[in-house]
């Protein structure tokens, strides 16, 4: 079984079992349900929602919340002494799948 669901503005194709990184969810050590689900796929049978499926649910288990690696953005014009350097660590949370129904 897999599915299509949509959170923090992205869309996240998923089986049970997948440990997945996503935006940061304000909660930690929960389960959490998503219900914007696009489309699910169980087998041969797919089901594709306008624009959700209804009924549909997948359930996740919050494992940890954290920072990536930090990058770097530098900023620089030529010839004008202009030189900006700023650092930036983007927040997570990850996930894995718990049931897809």
């Amino acid at each position: 079984m897999q599915a299509i669901f949509v959170t923090g503005g992205k869309q996240y194709k998923v089986s049970e079992g997948d440990v997945i990184y996503v935006e940061k969810l304000n909660a930690e050590g929960e389960t959490v349900e998503f219900d914007n689900v696009l489309m699910t796929i169980d087998g041969e049978n797919v089901t594709v929602g306008a624009p959700n499926v209804d009924g549909a649910k997948v359930t996740a288990k919050i494992l940890k919340n954290g920072k990536a690696k930090k990058i770097m953005v530098f900023k620089f014009k030529a010839k004008k002494n202009y030189r900006r350097r700023q650092g930036h660590r983007q927040p997570y949370t990850k996930l894995r799948i718990e049931k897809i129904g």
